[in-house]
């Protein structure tokens, strides 16, 4: 490829080799037929200053350069132009519980577990963009913040503004956050559907077994990818609002129900992740994100422009001007 052209049939460039043999045999049969004429003197000769004799070699140079455009020809210069369409044979629908709850405010995790999720998660959408995610918040109750959608700005937007509020009923409704997840994509069409539930805590409020919302998710072939966040001991964590309105924090030990988001995991197909710093949890996000591919099929399509009839009127073209000239200015010198 030179400049946007291929060459089909480079093979005929070794055609190029001709040409110094030719310019030899030029040379060498140029001086066989050039007499010469031996005198004592030009005196008495009527001498003319005629340009032809010194231009008569163009015609042997636009031989040649005929001969190496029909070269050039021969090999089939071509440009091409290359367009690509997607689409996306396996589509996956996501929906990722967040849990919201008063602990998610812990500082063990920079700036804190919700606005570090929230920022990991957030690169999670991105990187996802043939797919539909929702988002699910739960604390004590459970309610869609978004249902699953292709159109990636309304997620982040819903996303960035999860905040912690005395709205939702206190406590850690791991069951009911997980049963909304399963009611907004059980009804979905995608070849694969997956759940990412998160939470810092155990489950200590709702109406809805885990288990059972587990099982839920098995009958309508939803895997489910578990989190737990916070580090292993003791974590700064509020403890009461202040007057003002501000949290007032203490250590406070940390509680994971890790072997039910592990069973929650192994039951639904999914796998239990811990993160226990913000580098870790965006590594899971990215395992996550590796584990669950979207196959997308790629098709190509080439537009060839062929190059070589240009190349094949200038050569005869050089032929003809060179035939004209050799009859008509050069006769003489045939």
């Amino acid at each position: 490829m030179l400049g946007g052209i291929e060459f089909v049939n480079k093979e005929f460039f070794w055609l190029f080799l001709l040409l110094p043999m030719l310019i030899l045999w030029y040379v060498f049969k140029h001086k066989q037929q050039t007499a010469e004429l031996n005198i004592s003197t030009t005196k008495g000769f009527k001498l003319t200053n005629s340009w032809l004799p010194k231009t008569k070699h163009a015609l042997f140079v636009m031989r040649l350069l005929a001969l190496s455009l029909v070269i050039t020809a021969l090999a089939r210069p071509r440009t091409v132009d290359v367009s690509t369409r997607t689409k996306t044979t396996r589509g996956i629908d996501i929906v990722i519980a967040i849990d919201v709850s008063a602990s998610m405010l812990a500082k063990d995790l920079m700036p804190n577990r919700l606005e570090a999720l929230k920022v990991v998660a957030s690169e999670f959408i991105k990187s996802r963009p043939n797919d539909r995610i929702g988002i699910v918040e739960y604390a004590g109750e459970a309610y869609t913040k978004t249902p699953i959608t292709s159109d990636k700005a309304i997620v982040l937007r819903a996303l960035n503004d999860i905040r912690y509020n005395t709205i939702i009923e206190g406590g850690t409704a791991i069951g009911s956050g997980l049963a909304t997840a399963v009611n907004r994509i059980k009804d979905s069409k995608a070849k694969s559907k997956v759940i990412i539930l998160l939470t810092d805590g155990v489950n200590n409020s709702g109406f809805i077994d885990p288990k059972i919302a587990s099982e839920l998710a098995v009958a309508y072939d939803i895997k489910v990818y578990t989190i737990g966040i916070g580090t292993n001991g003791m974590a700064l964590s509020p403890v009461r609002i202040l007057p003002n309105g501000s949290f007032q924090y203490e250590r406070q030990l940390v509680e994971i129900d890790e072997e039910l988001m592990k069973d929650i995991a192994k039951a639904t197909g999914g796998k239990y992740f811990r993160a226990d710093n913000n580098k870790k949890l965006e590594a899971i996000y990215d395992e996550i994100n590796k584990l669950e591919k979207t196959e997308v099929e790629e098709f190509k399509y080439s537009k060839y422009e062929e190059k070589y009839r240009p190349l094949i009127l200038l050569a005869f073209g050089l032929l003809f001007f060179e035939f004209l000239l050799r009859s008509t200015l050069f006769r003489s010198f045939n």
